[in-house]
Parts: structure tokens; C-alpha cells; sequence
């Protein structure tokens, strides 16, 4: 019997592999998306999603559904509903595996200006490849760990990595440069902002699994957020993403076990439970002297819930969008 609190232990499924085809096709496609591909002194893939390159929301999707190891679907709606045209659409049948033991930037990669002999690096690495270093506590709690050959990473950031970030990238996760494939998304970029609103769900997941809800029990997972326009200052694009989710994320999770813990689930996991609600991400990072560490950790939720426990047939639902809220910050006015 499966220990709840390794829901994925013994799990036959490889994202890389399950990833691969979506990285073989963003390759093959990389003119069509507006990407350059490249490869480093190593051997090392290089997509650059929006850095030089203009990178697309198209490709953004693709993305999306790559960080998901395979295992998402993420869609664009264009339908004008809510007051807001253009939608990000996210579903998953393997919620827990594809946004935490994936999608999730969990992978703190740094290296010191005496490493790069130049500038200093930081960023979170998000996406299969995760899951060959298995790094992070939260693989431990999983009881995940892939073996593939070949693994991809997806790396926020305005320039390539230095070449003692992708040595260690190919140390941790046992591989040949050919083997690993980074795709870097600049926040400012169409590419960027899309993947990270293509993050509505995990983030939902990952205030689950913050909240003590057995993860085993979350089953299925569909969630849409909107799209902002990504905006050429760094602060200003990041905080529209998380905006996008906090204050226009709807999810409908589908979980298994007991009813009083679905309804809890519903009633805690949306972000207007945080004291910061009601004001744009940008605004309360600057506050906070920019240290994510000191926003209150209840704030990062999708903004509506549904909790519908299919063994019981009952739905709890919390939460509301706050569109008039992400109108004021993005819409300007004709």
C-alpha cells in the first residue's frame, strides 16, 4: 500500500520522456514560433524564447505543456468573457505529478560572481528535468524520482546561464550535453508571460500541498487564468503574471477521501484569505524591498475554487475574481 504522503512512489511514468515529442516539435518549429535555437560550448540545447528572439504566446502554450512534463494540457480562449479577451486554459489527469513533480519552480540555481567571472546568476529552474536531480525535499515527499536519458528545464531569465550553472545542471542530473535541452523565458516576453499564467493550476497545487491536503487525494485539475500583456520592465511583467492568477485564477479541483476535508480545502485555498489581498503584486513586492520571503505565503492562490470530491458527488466553492481589480492595472482607456 502507497504511503499518503508519497502519492507518486512506484509511478511508471517518465516526464522527460512523456516531454520529449513537445520539445522535439518547439525544435522543429522554432522559426514558425519566433525562437532561435543554439547550443552552447558543451553541446548543451539552447532555446531562447524571448531574450533576442521574440518568442510567441504560441509557443508559450507549448511550453506550458512542456514545464507539465507531458502530462497538461494548456490552451488559449479568446471570448472576450469577464471583461477581458484573451484566456489561458490548463487541465491535467495527473495534477500532482505534472505541476509539483514538473511544472513547479522549485530549482534554485545561482552562481556567484567569481563562478561566472562576470555578473552573478540566479533562477529557478522549473520542469522535467526537475525530477532526474530530485533535488528538492519535495521529490522525497512525492517519492519520485525519473531516470531518462534526456530532460529538458525551463529557466526565467533575461540571459543564457553561465557555463558552472549548465555544468552542474548536467552533474545533477546524470547527463550527456546532448541530453539536456534549457528553454529560457523572459518574464517581459509573450513567451514568458504565458508560461507562467499557464501556472494557475500548480499554484493551486502547491497551496494544497502548503495547506496539508493529501495530495494522493487530488486526482484531476482544470483552471483558467487571463492573459495580460507582458510589459518590457522586469517588476512590472512579473507582478501581472501573479496578478493574472491571484486575482483572475479559477480552479476546479476533482479529489478523493473525506468530505470535511474537500470543504476545508475550498474554503482555505483561495488568495483573498491573504492579508496582501486587494493590492497588485508589483505594488507589495516593492513594499517588501523586493524579498518574496516577507509576502505572506497565503496570498500565492488562484483566486476562485471549486473542490469537488468524486467519491462523495459534493462541490464546495470559494473565492471570487477580482476583474475590476486587473482591469484598472492593465486596461488603459481609448
Amino acid at each position: 500500500m502507497t504511503d499518503f504522503r508519497s502519492p507518486l512512489a512506484g509511478s511508471p511514468l517518465s516526464v522527460n520522456r512523456l516531454a520529449r515529442p513537445l520539445v522535439d516539435r518547439l525544435l522543429a518549429e522554432a522559426d514558425a514560433l519566433a525562437l532561435t535555437v543554439t547550443h552552447d560550448a558543451s553541446g548543451a540545447c539552447l532555446v531562447d524564447a524571448g531574450i533576442a528572439a521574440r518568442g510567441s504566446i504560441e509557443a508559450g502554450l507549448l511550453i506550458g505543456e512542456i514545464c507539465m512534463g507531458g502530462l497538461g494540457r494548456v490552451g488559449v480562449r479568446s471570448d472576450g468573457l469577464e471583461g477581458w479577451p484573451t484566456w489561458i486554459e490548463v487541465r491535467s489527469a495527473q495534477p500532482v505529478l505534472a505541476c509539483l513533480g514538473s511544472q513547479y519552480a522549485g530549482w534554485s540555481l545561482a552562481a556567484s560572481k567569481e563562478e561566472t567571472g562576470g555578473k552573478k546568476f540566479f533562477s529557478l529552474g522549473s520542469g522535467p528535468a526537475r525530477a532526474l536531480a530530485a533535488k528538492e525535499a519535495l521529490f522525497g515527499e512525492l517519492g519520485y524520482r525519473d531516470q531518462a536519458a534526456a530532460g529538458v528545464l525551463v529557466l526565467e531569465v533575461d540571459r543564457v546561464p553561465p557555463k558552472v550553472v549548465v555544468d552542474k545542471l548536467l552533474r545533477d542530473c546524470g547527463l550527456e550535453p546532448a541530453g539536456l535541452t534549457l528553454i529560457l523565458t523572459p518574464t517581459t516576453s509573450l513567451a514568458g508571460t504565458t508560461q507562467v499564467v499557464a501556472r494557475v493550476l500548480e499554484v493551486a497545487l502547491h497551496k494544497a500541498h502548503e495547506l496539508g491536503f493529501a495530495l494522493g487525494d487530488i486526482v484531476e485539475g482544470v483552471a483558467t487564468a487571463p492573459l495580460p500583456a507582458p510589459s518590457p520592465d522586469g517588476v512590472i511583467a512579473m507582478g501581472r503574471t501573479n496578478d493574472a492568477i491571484l486575482y483572475g485564477g479559477r480552479v476546479h479541483l476533482g479529489v478523493r477521501g473525506d468530505d470535511a476535508a474537500a470543504r476545508r480545502l475550498a474554503q482555505q485555498l483561495p488568495s483573498r484569505n491573504s492579508r496582501d489581498y486587494g493590492r497588485s503584486f508589483a505594488e507589495i513586492f516593492k513594499e517588501v524591498e523586493y524579498d518574496f520571503y516577507k509576502i505572506d505565503g497565503a496570498l500565492f492562490a488562484p483566486a476562485e475554487v471549486w473542490v469537488s470530491n468524486l467519491d462523495s458527488g459534493n462541490t464546495w466553492h470559494a473565492g471570487a475574481l477580482n476583474m475590476p481589480l486587473l482591469q484598472g492595472l492593465w486596461l488603459q482607456q481609448a
